[in-house]
C-alpha cells in the first residue's frame, strides 16, 4: 500500500490558522490545527484534508472548520486575473463564468463577517477583499477611472494624419488573409477584395482602429514599423532583410555617434536601419554604382522621415549621405575619411576590401552580406590572396520559422475540451483526453487544449553573412 501525505499546511490553511487564532485569542480561547487523512474510491490513494479544532475555556464543544484545498490556477487564470476586468473580452468573461458560479456554490464561507471585521480592526487594511484580491478603486488613479468606466488614454499618443505611412490588415481564423502598406492621402480609397475604405474615415482615428469596408468587413489600421516599411516599400534591387540587417547591427556594435560605411544602397532598407542606430550625432555614408538604385533609396529614405516627422512630431534624422561611385576605381571618396563600421551587400565585396579597410578603425568589424556560398568561398579565397589584417570570426545564416498556436477545433467549429481537473470527489486519472459532447459556453477558463505546429509557409534563405574584424599587423 502507497500512502501520500504531506507535514506541511497548504497556504490558504496557514492563512486561515493564523485568522482563527486571532479571533479564538481575542475571546480568550484556543485552537488547533490537525489533518485528516480519507480514503478515496480509488485502490492505495488517500488525501489529506486540514481541519481546525476551536477551544473555549470554559466549554468542552468543539467547532471544526474543513479548510479545502483549492486546485492550483491555469496560467490563463493567473494572467487574466492581473488584467483589468473592463479589458478582458466577452469570451474571457463566458469561460470565467462557470469557474465563479462553482467557487461561489460548491465551498461554503469559513469564517463570518465579524471574524472579517475583527480582522480589519487588528490590521487596520480593509483593502483585502474576495480571497486576498484589491476591492475595485483602491490602488491607484487608473484603477478609479477604470471603476468609473473612463477608458485610458496614454498620454503623448496621437491620432492618424493625412502623409503617414499605414498598414491596413485583415485576418480570418488567425490568418492573414489581407496586408497592405499605404499612405494617408485625401481624396483616395483603400481598395480590397473586401471592400473599399474612404482614407477620410481614417483621419483622425487612434491607431490600432478595426475600420469597417462598405461590405461590412473590419479592417485593421496601424501605423507602419520600419520592419513594416523595409518589406514593403518599392525596391530596385533585393533589400537586406530585417533579421539579417539586425544581426549585422550586432556584429558590428552599431551604436549612436558612430561613422558607418555602407557599399552596395540597394532599396535603402539597411541605410535606414544604420541611420536610427547611429543617432543625430552619427553619419552614414552610403555609397552606391547605379544612379538608379541609389535614386529608389533616397527616395524610400525621404519617404520614412517624412512619414516619422508626421507621427511623433519631430524630425527623423538627416544622417545619411548617399554617394554615387565605384570603389573600386573612385578612392577619392573616402580621402579623409575613418569609419567605426563597415557594412557591404556587394557581388565581389573581395575587390573593395582593400581600399576600405585602411579607412576602418583597429579593432572594428566588415560585416558583409553574401547571397550563396559561392561568393563565401570567392571572399575567403579573395583574403587569402590579398593577405589583408582580416580575421574571418564568423559566417553564419539566419533561418526563421514561423509557428501557428491555436485553439483545438472539431469538425463542426466548436471548441474541444479537456476532462475535468481531479477534485477530491471524483479522484480518477487525467490521461489529457478531450470530451467532445460538452457544449462550448460550458467550458471553464484554461480548460481548452491548444494545438502548436510549425506554420506551412515558411521564409527561405535569404543570404549568408560574414563578420571580418581588423587586426594590427604586427612588424617582422
Amino acid at each position: 500500500m502507497f500512502v501520500i501525505m504531506t507535514a506541511k499546511m497548504s497556504q490558504s490553511a496557514l492563512c486561515m490558522y493564523r485568522l482563527l487564532r486571532l479571533r479564538a485569542l481575542r475571546n480568550h480561547g484556543s485552537i488547533e490545527m490537525f489533518s485528516k487523512v480519507t480514503q478515496t474510491t480509488r485502490q492505495d490513494c488517500f488525501i489529506t484534508t486540514t481541519c481546525v479544532n476551536r477551544v473555549e475555556n470554559d466549554d468542552t464543544k468543539l467547532t471544526r472548520v474543513l479548510l479545502p484545498r483549492r486546485r492550483s490556477l491555469s496560467p490563463l487564470e493567473r494572467v487574466s486575473s492581473l488584467l483589468p476586468q473592463d479589458s478582458l473580452t466577452p469570451e474571457v468573461e463566458e469561460l470565467r463564468r462557470p469557474d465563479q458560479h462553482h467557487l461561489e456554490n460548491g465551498h461554503p464561507r469559513l469564517f463570518d463577517t465579524e471574524a472579517t471585521e475583527a480582522n480589519e480592526e487588528e490590521t487596520g487594511f480593509s483593502g483585502i477583499k474576495n480571497g486576498g484580491q484589491l476591492s475595485d478603486c483602491a490602488s491607484s488613479e487608473v484603477a478609479e477611472n477604470q471603476c468609473n468606466g473612463a477608458s485610458f488614454q496614454p498620454k503623448g499618443e496621437t491620432l492618424l494624419t493625412f502623409g503617414e505611412v499605414l498598414v491596413a490588415e485583415y485576418r480570418k481564423k488567425g490568418q492573414v488573409e489581407f496586408r497592405k502598406m499605404f499612405q494617408l492621402l485625401a481624396r483616395t480609397q483603400l481598395q480590397s477584395s473586401w471592400g473599399v475604405i474612404l482614407h477620410e474615415d481614417i483621419a483622425g482615428k487612434p491607431a490600432g482602429s478595426f475600420i469597417k469596408t462598405h461590405r461590412g468587413v473590419s479592417i485593421l489600421i496601424r501605423r507602419a514599423s520600419l520592419e513594416d516599411y523595409v518589406l514593403f516599400m518599392k525596391r530596385a534591387p533585393t533589400i537586406a532583410y530585417p533579421k539579417e540587417a539586425a544581426a549585422m547591427l550586432l556584429m558590428m556594435d552599431v551604436t549612436e555617434g558612430d561613422c558607418v560605411l555602407e557599399a552596395g544602397s540597394g532599396s535603402g532598407a539597411m541605410s535606414l536601419f544604420l541611420s536610427r542606430a547611429v543617432g543625430t550625432s552619427g553619419r552614414v555614408m552610403s555609397v552606391d554604382v547605379r544612379q538608379d538604385h541609389l535614386k529608389r533609396a533616397v527616395l524610400n529614405y525621404n519617404h520614412w522621415r517624412t512619414s516619422w516627422e508626421l507621427r511623433r512630431g519631430q524630425p527623423w534624422p538627416n544622417n545619411v549621405e548617399f554617394v554615387q561611385a565605384n570603389l573600386c576605381t573612385d578612392t577619392s571618396v573616402l580621402q579623409d575619411r575613418e569609419f567605426h563600421a563597415v557594412a557591404l551587400d556587394l557581388i565581389d565585396p573581395h575587390l573593395v576590401l582593400p581600399i576600405v579597410i585602411p579607412h576602418l578603425h583597429s579593432g572594428a568589424v566588415c560585416a558583409i552580406y553574401l547571397a550563396n556560398i559561392t561568393q563565401v568561398i570567392d571572399l575567403l579565397e579573395g583574403l587569402r590572396c590579398s593577405r589583408l589584417p582580416l580575421l574571418c570570426e564568423r559566417i553564419m545564416e539566419l533561418p526563421s520559422r514561423n509557428w501557428l498556436v491555436a485553439p483545438a477545433l472539431q469538425k463542426d467549429g466548436s471548441y474541444c475540451i479537456k476532462k475535468a481537473s481531479i477534485t477530491h470527489d471524483n479522484f480518477e486519472e487525467d490521461d489529457g483526453a478531450l470530451e467532445k459532447d460538452q457544449p462550448k459556453q460550458e467550458a471553464a477558463f484554461g480548460s481548452i487544449p491548444y494545438i502548436a505546429r510549425p506554420h506551412p509557409v515558411q521564409l527561405s534563405h535569404t543570404a549568408f553573412l560574414v563578420k571580418l574584424r581588423k587586426y594590427v599587423q604586427q612588424p617582422f
